[in-house]
């Protein structure tokens, strides 16, 4: 298996996998827009970084990511916003090498953590960052205002 960065010509796979995520959480399976997965990965400033597992020429699952500053006490964080594996890849350590190059991305860049969620309801994601050895943190309240 290979951790390789995203680029425009993953777009179309990123895409799928989009949908497979909207599936797994109860909506449609239907690929996101791929002009948008376009755009937003190749822009100036692009939305968010994005990690690919690899094996071979299949992609098995992918961790988006942002960096964020100020963090708390001015710090800087790489803020995890979607970690997935396809469902046939699971529990073949893909989960952990996504993380793992994580931890070294923010490490290289000289960031002083990695920040995540999880939805309450998803046990075999709880469970999987307890055996991180992370502990939730109970210190902030989520909010989203839809625009």
């Amino acid at each position: 298996m290979q951790i390789t960065a995203a680029t425009q010509a993953d777009a179309e796979e990123i895409s799928v996998i989009l949908g497979e995520i909207e599936h797994y959480y109860g909506g449609s399976p239907e690929p996101a827009d791929l002009e948008q997965v376009r755009r937003l990965l190749g822009s100036n400033r692009p939305a968010a970084d994005v990690l690919l597992a690899r094996d071979g020429d299949r992609v098995l699952g992918l961790a988006s990511y942002s960096l964020l500053w100020p963090a708390a006490g001015a710090d800087t964080s790489l803020y995890l916003k979607e970690l997935f594996v396809r469902e046939d890849a699971r529990r073949r350590g893909v989960a952990g090498a996504l993380m793992a190059e994580l931890r070294a991305v923010a490490t290289g860049l000289g960031y002083s953590r990695v920040e995540w969620t999880a939805d309450r309801d998803n046990p075999a994601a709880l469970a999987f960052y307890a055996a991180l050895g992370t502990e939730p943190h109970t210190g902030k309240v989520f909010y989203r205002s839809t625009l």
